[in-house]
């Protein structure tokens, strides 16, 4: 069985949401199908809650194990 991996958003558009996204930052996804197959990907923000927004609005990254988990050790001390 293949494990989940933890998706990553860059977030290239904010307009709207400037409150809850910053533009140039990395968001983690959780995974959510019912609303990827509206076009909307589920976000946890920077009110630390998960939220839905357009996936145009993010460029979708990959990074090594050790960056993914660095990422989100940063991401949950904050």
């Amino acid at each position: 069985m293949k494990r989940l991996t933890k998706r990553f958003a860059l977030c290239l558009k904010n307009r709207g949401n400037e409150a809850s996204l910053i533009l140039g930052k990395v968001y983690r996804v959780l995974p959510d199908a019912r609303a990827a197959k509206d076009d909307l990907v589920r976000v946890i923000d920077e009110t630390g809650e998960d939220y839905l927004f357009h996936k145009a609005q993010f460029a979708f990254v990959d990074f090594p194990q050790a960056v993914r988990k660095k990422i989100l050790a940063i991401q949950k001390a904050s």
